[in-house]
């Protein structure tokens, strides 16, 4: 990582030993292609960009507040401090594509100079991400998603706080991994229609202290036959007991664990003639 008043670049050596250290490991993970790389950077940077992340009443942040996900995000580049921006510009250069390439063995990656449902992502306490898996198609780009990049930005993170990223198997079963999202901590994962994963516990962290990340997406020109689905919004999913508990706490008004459960899960937007459109290129 070379560096002057701040600005640097990620050297191609580094990553290409990284993508050789990791790349077995990446592919053999359960239950689906990931990794967890610790002190991914220099602590300085990310140290720099801590410090000019936007508290929660500083910027416009978008705001989700639904029985599904609640917390605030923002992809806009002119919220950013500095630091912040440069780094983001450096994950979606063609060096570090080519290190995610050679990491996960998909070609042609493309990144995402939109930041799309990426960007900075902040959670208060209280705040959660349920289970889910990530929309799959860029609508501008006309690209499919194939990976998720999440930095953690949290120094000092205790395990009470709570804040795990988990991983879920195919058949919404259980809970495969926990991982807490500490300061410094990389985590990259193949994105599909299976690749379940969130924030579904409600954050504990003491009043004021939040969960703060990064995040970026990459995509690719179509997808292999085997993952290919029609184009869709975040698929959540309901996690085992879940249902039961909705039907046992059905509200005054008589809704059914099925209405309420609409609530939870929110229309998964597909659009058959829409995704042909968009292949075609119309």
């Amino acid at each position: 990582m070379m560096h002057t008043n701040m600005m640097f670049y990620i050297e191609a050596d580094y990553l290409n030993k990284l993508a050789i250290k990791y790349r077995e490991s990446y592919h053999e993970a359960k239950p689906f292609p990931h990794i967890i790389i610790d002190n991914f950077l220099p602590e300085f940077i990310l140290e720099s960009i801590l410090d000019e992340f936007p508290r929660v009443d500083k910027i416009d942040w978008q705001k989700f507040d639904a029985s599904a996900e609640k917390k605030l995000a923002s992809k806009n580049e002119l919220q950013m401090g500095d630091t912040t921006r440069f780094l983001l510009y450096q994950l979606n250069s063609s060096i570090f594509i080519n290190f995610l390439e050679n990491l996960t063995g998909i070609d042609g990656l493309i990144p995402d100079p939109h930041f799309e449902g990426g960007g900075l992502h902040q959670i208060e306490r209280g705040g959660y991400l349920k289970i889910h898996a990530d929309f799959n198609w860029h609508r501008k780009l006309r690209l499919d998603r194939r990976l998720n990049l999440l930095l953690y930005l949290n120094k000092n993170w205790q395990e009470e706080y709570g804040g795990h990223l988990e991983l879920w198997d195919q058949q919404m079963s259980s809970c495969v991994k926990k991982i807490l999202p500490v300061f410094n901590r990389c985590v990259i994962f193949n994105t599909t229609d299976s690749s379940y994963h969130g924030h579904p516990e409600p954050l504990n962290s003491p009043q004021g202290l939040t969960r703060k990340s990064l995040a970026l997406y990459y995509y690719s020109n179509g997808r292999p036959s085997t993952e290919i689905s029609s184009p869709h919004s975040t698929m959540f999913r309901v996690r085992p007991g879940e249902y039961q508990l909705l039907e046992k706490n059905k509200n005054s008004l008589g809704l059914t664990a099925k209405t309420t459960l609409k609530k939870l899960l929110p229309p998964i937007l597909i659009d058959a003639g829409k995704y042909l459109r968009h292949k075609a290129g119309i």
